[in-house]
């Protein structure tokens, strides 16, 4: 006979089923972000994904120096996502390790969004911000000017970045969760040095007056938590230039920027390889346009003196040989040394002033080569179509130009201008008369073949979180730009009453590339940064303008009143790429693609260079490398008897050099700098690859170095 079920058992089943839906319903609410958060709390995601391109051949991005071609890896290049939804709204902030952000990769990573995500993630509510690394792969760019100088548009360049960023937004979409965010601030005051204070001193006294330095020394920490209280993630700003690695360097590289986002992360994520573990530590730019980490100063290579303070240029040598270094004695120390101070491990550590509220963003896009902007009571001017001037081409003292231009040049060169005028055609009056007192070198809003030489359509955006506003400029601001812009936004966002103690931060190299913004005094002195404000002397009048008309909106909350403006281009036809396929690989006869042809020493110390060469192939035969690596560092395991990999590619203390040899005969050399923490034991170095066998066909490769040992001592038995 059935056991008749009690009435105390059905009501049981009864509320386990209703919690069970319950339950259930929460988890997916949270999943879509549209869970009740809490006053005190947001729907946090944080994400980062391997963003590293092909290190061999291609330009890297920033020095625009045509023979620094990628040959190797110092660092991998890593994008770091992080969603905020506060239960109406959600935003996403990228900080990606690139040179800066260019229209065709947002537009491209929008695109692919809206296929995975439809209208969640949008133009209005995605920051794509760029650290201004000047070590990593161009060739991501849909204008002539920068296709020209990065020898074109590359499929094989973009696509990992694409790939890389929406990577890093799909993990931080999937690890949503309920979380918390605080905030610190701090200053860092050795890190940084005007490369510009001619330019800086020509803005009025009175300004300069209300600063103690002629750099923005404060630093922005945005911590995150989960409920709990334990940290997920990091997110600062500093406004320094990610030029520690200088324009000798030819391995792709993340560098100042990049470092101290390894070292936060590699201290938070204990026992993994860089790239691993859930903490996610960006470090985003800022207005850095005239702001340099070379510490040292600007100094006569040849002689050792001071540079011309005016014009940054030596005797003997002129702009080439002025040079600032930076505080080690090569570029890799300087990367640790400023790398390490940007670190600020204790900012991170005091975070407790909790950001609360509600999010907004606010986004237009503006052609910026025809904003009028009010003057005074009587007067308006207006913005320029883009040109760039002679002092464009001096360079700067982090990296100067080869030909005879120096900084602060205000009148043409009739050599120059004779061949310009030759090639590319003489500039129009109204270009002069507008741009003035820039003497035009190119004029890039005249020059439209085969595709125009600028961007005329520029993105501006606002996201807020709670008080803290993020400016996403499309470009280089200087110090004093930034300031101003800074206080605008503030001065909007609280007028209305609804935002107390704002804190506004500006995110630069974002969405767009609009190279320098200048304040209009320091355009007047033009200097490499005056001459590369490339809408003209009016150009942050019209910023702060549109920049105004945003924050006013969000403070308002009529964000949906705002017109959208003019889309950009997408260019599908006449993109052109110069840099010719990877030739078929060849190898030294009687040898086969891995082997070593520089064994290993058998016993090496903490402090030693390990370093082995092998037969190589083009690593961009390698095809997409994310998530992978040339280079293992191993340690055997006596217990287990197995192999541990220690170190890869994207180890601080490992170097893939790539060395392109005649007869298309390639060798890979890994430097293992051996840290003072290593265990005794034995060792092994790992190479791997892909060598181009005939047309379309590329077959793996590995080679292994000799056993070797790491001790203290020599003395061993």
């Amino acid at each position: 006979m059935p056991r008749r079920v009690s009435a105390l058992e059905a009501t049981l089943a009864v509320l386990f089923v209703l919690m069970t839906v319950v339950s259930v319903t929460l988890i997916t609410l949270m999943a879509t972000g549209k869970a009740h958060t809490g006053p005190e709390s947001f729907l946090i995601g944080l994400g980062r994904a391997d963003c590293t391109g092909p290190p061999a051949d291609i330009p890297l991005m920033g020095y625009a120096v045509p023979q620094q071609t990628a040959a190797g890896i110092h660092t991998r290049l890593y994008s770091r996502a992080f969603i905020i939804d506060d239960g109406r709204r959600r935003v996403v902030f990228v900080t990606a390790d690139v040179g800066m952000i260019s229209q065709r990769l947002r537009l491209e990573v929008l695109r692919a969004l809206q296929l995975k995500y439809g209208d969640l993630y949008r133009q209005d509510n995605v920051v794509l911000s760029g650290t201004h690394t000047h070590s990593g792969p161009a060739g991501y760019f849909q204008y002539t000017l920068f296709m020209i100088s990065c020898k074109g548009f590359m499929k094989e360049s973009i696509e990992p970045l694409v790939n890389g960023i929406v990577k890093s937004i799909d993990i931080a979409h999937s690890s949503i969760r309920p979380g918390r965010i605080f905030r610190s601030r701090g200053e860092l005051e050795d890190s940084s040095l005007n490369r510009s204070p001619h330019s800086y001193l020509n803005n009025p006294e009175s300004e300069r007056h209300r600063y103690k330095w002629n750099t923005d020394k404060q630093v922005l920490v945005l911590k995150f938590t989960n409920l709990e209280g334990d940290g997920i993630g990091m997110l600062s700003w500093f406004a320094v230039h990610a030029v520690s690695m200088n324009y000798t360097n030819r391995m792709v590289s993340s560098d100042n920027m990049g470092y101290a986002s390894y070292l936060l992360e590699q201290d938070k994520n204990r026992g993994q390889l860089p790239g691993q573990g859930g903490f996610v530590a960006g470090f985003s730019s800022s207005n850095l346009g005239d702001v340099s980490p070379n510490t040292k100063g600007p100094h006569c290579m040849n002689t050792g003196l001071p540079c011309d303070y005016l014009n940054s240029s030596c005797p003997v040598g002129g702009t080439k040989q002025c040079g600032a270094f930076g505080p080690g004695a090569d570029m890799f120390e300087s990367t640790r040394i400023i790398g390490h101070s940007i670190y600020m491990k204790e900012l991170y550590g005091t975070a407790v002033e909790e950001v609360t509220g509600v999010l907004h963003s606010a986004h237009q896009w503006v052609n910026m080569t025809d904003v009028t902007v009010q003057i005074n009571a009587t007067h308006t001017a207006s913005t320029c179509k883009p040109a760039l001037g002679h002092s464009f081409a001096a360079g700067t003292t982090d990296g100067g130009g080869d030909l005879n231009f120096t900084q602060g040049a205000v009148e043409g060169d009739p050599f120059w201008d004779g061949i310009r005028d030759a090639l590319l055609g003489e500039p129009s009056n109204q270009s002069q008369a507008c741009h003035h007192p820039k003497p035009i070198l190119f004029n890039t809003g005249e020059m439209n073949w085969p595709l125009p030489w600028h961007p005329q359509i520029v993105d501006v955006q606002i996201i807020t979180v709670g008080s803290v506003a993020v400016v996403a400029v499309p470009g280089e601001m200087t110090t004093m730009s930034g300031r101003r812009l800074r206080e605008a936004v503030k001065q909007e966002l609280q007028s209305e009453g609804a935002f107390r103690d704002s804190e506004v931060v500006i995110a630069g190299l974002s969405n767009i590339y609009t190279h320098y913004i200048t304040t209009f005094e320091e355009y007047q002195v033009q200097r490499y940064e005056g001459a590369s404000t490339i809408y003209g002397p009016h150009t942050l009048s019209a910023y702060l303008q549109k920049y105004r008309r945003l924050a006013r909106a969000i403070a308002q909350d009529r964000v949906s009143e705002l017109p959208v403006g003019p889309e950009p281009p997408f260019f599908t036809e006449k993109l052109f790429n110069l840099l010719p396929a990877p030739r078929i690989d060849r190898k030294p006869v009687n040898t086969s693609f891995g082997d070593v042809l520089q064994q290993v020493l058998p016993v090496y110390r903490p402090g030693d260079v390990v370093s082995v060469t092998f037969v190589a192939g083009n690593p961009r035969n390698s095809g997409d490398i994310r998530d992978k690596t040339f280079v293992t560092v191993e340690i055997h395991d006596n217990r287990t008897n197995t192999w541990e990999v220690v170190y890869t590619d994207a180890s601080w203390e490992t170097r893939f050099h790539w060395l392109k040899g005649s007869f298309q005969r390639s060798k890979a050399t890994v430097d293992w700098f051996v840290p003072a923490a290593a265990p005794s034991g034995s060792y092994r170095i790992k190479h791997f690859g892909n060598f181009k066998e005939k047309k379309d066909v590329f077959k793996p490769y590995e080679g292994t170095s000799d056993v070797f040992t790491v001790t203290d001592s020599f003395y061993y038995q």
